[in-house]
């Protein structure tokens, strides 16, 4: 296989996850329609379908199908967002302060601050101060869909950003996860997975390029990971760590990327999106939309992502602490804040592990899809009015 350069792996992926993105938008659809239709009791019982797996007496998972998909199909989706992280800090945007000083500080920008917007709202709800993580994240897939759409009158550059922005988003949220959202550990599984995590690790050591001994060790983890309380997801991002990037002429980590890419774009998240958008607005009127947990939610998406990636980045600037990108004006950064409130996957997915009541469920559901939307209008109406090139130098603050 041919080495791509830094430029084509980057066109490559945005193009991989545009397409993505578009799929994603049509299970999501499909899912709403169902949910809102006579088909619902039928979706409900699918998701609910106990699905065991048992090896020996060893090993007995018992889970409904929706916790399969959650749990067993997102770990290979972290796992190719551990390639990514990895990939982008060795070799790619990450690997100097320079080139990660922007999308640091807008992503931490973009999550600090839809935080503190959601616990603002529910300061008086203590019950659901336990989904201030929700809003937080942006999902890439999403954002980079709708950018396809505008064609060239994105620049590429502003594509690189939001990618940028949502790997470290994607990272702040893997950290919010292992910290915040583990309860009842079992310390003797979490032990035992440093069993396979040794193993990884003298496979590292050794050069060892084929992938299916890390796969075979990575699914180990997972087991270990899951029984321990830990959400097991994580062991897909622990495993990616794990795979070397160059061994002599092989590059393992670019060809699981590419091997990963198509089935985590097109089948993964899709299958996530039309298990978890599923929400019925049979009698949920406005009162539901500005209830505490659904507004927090939407106005983290909506207010807290445009303040924070707008505003890090225009302090950023003003400080002389980052430069923007070529070919990007001020206009192309307030759109891309708009369209970082697009939280949709990590959002709902952040949303099952805060809650486990299905009222609450529900409002998370309506305050993702809400303020996804509401975000992604905002977001593509002012940049399909952007100009197409930066009209002054791009290190110039805007006035007050």
């Amino acid at each position: 296989m041919t080495r791509q350069t830094p430029t084509q792996r980057l066109r490559a992926f945005i193009a991989s996850e545009s397409a993505g993105g578009i799929v994603l938008i049509v299970a999501a659809a499909i899912a709403l329609v169902i949910a809102n239709s006579a088909l619902l009791a039928g979706y409900q019982s699918l998701l609910a379908t106990p699905v065991n797996f048992t090896a020996g007496e060893l090993v007995s998972i018992d889970k409904p199908l929706l916790l399969w998909i959650n749990d067993g199909l997102m770990a290979l989706f972290f796992f190719l967002i551990g390639l990514e992280v990895k990939r982008e800090i060795v070799t790619g945007q990450l690997q100097s302060w320079k080139q990660a000083s922007l999308p640091v500080f807008a992503a931490v920008g973009g999550m600090v601050i839809p935080a503190l917007v959601f616990v603002a709202i529910n300061a008086g709800s203590p019950d659901n101060i336990r989904g201030w993580a929700i809003p937080a994240a942006t999902d890439i897939a999403f954002a980079l869909g709708l950018l396809a759409l505008l064609g060239s009158r994105v620049p590429v550059a502003l594509k690189a950003l939001l990618l940028a922005i949502a790997i470290i988003d994607d990272i702040g949220a893997i950290a919010i996860i292992a910290l915040f959202y583990t309860e009842n550990m079992n310390v003797g599984a979490l032990a035992l997975a440093l069993v396979p995590a040794a193993g990884m690790l003298l496979l590292n050591r050794a050069g060892v390029a084929r992938t299916i001994p890390y796969f075979l060790l990575g699914a180990f983890l997972w087991v270990c990971v899951l029984k321990s309380g830990v959400h097991a997801t994580l062991a897909g991002v622990v495993t990616a760590m794990f795979v070397p990037i160059a061994t002599g002429d092989e590059q393992p980590l670019e060809r699981l990327e590419h091997a990963l890419h198509p089935w985590v774009a097109f089948m993964i998240l899709p299958i996530f999106a039309f298990a978890n958008a599923g929400v019925s607005f049979a009698g949920a009127g406005l009162e539901a939309l500005f209830a505490p947990l659904s507004l927090g939610i939407a106005a983290g998406l909506v207010v807290g992502k445009q303040i924070g990636v707008f505003g890090a980045c225009w302090l950023a600037a003003k400080t002389k602490l980052a430069s923007m990108p070529p070919e990007v004006t001020w206009r192309h950064i307030y759109g891309l804040s708009c369209l970082a409130g697009i939280g949709f996957t990590m959002s709902l997915f952040i949303g099952g592990l805060a809650f486990i009541d299905p009222d609450q469920i529900d409002a998370v559901k309506m305050g993702v899809l809400v303020g996804s939307l509401i975000s992604a209008v905002i977001g593509m109406t002012v940049l399909a009015t952007a100009p197409r090139a930066a009209t002054r130098p791009l290190n110039e603050v805007p006035s007050a």
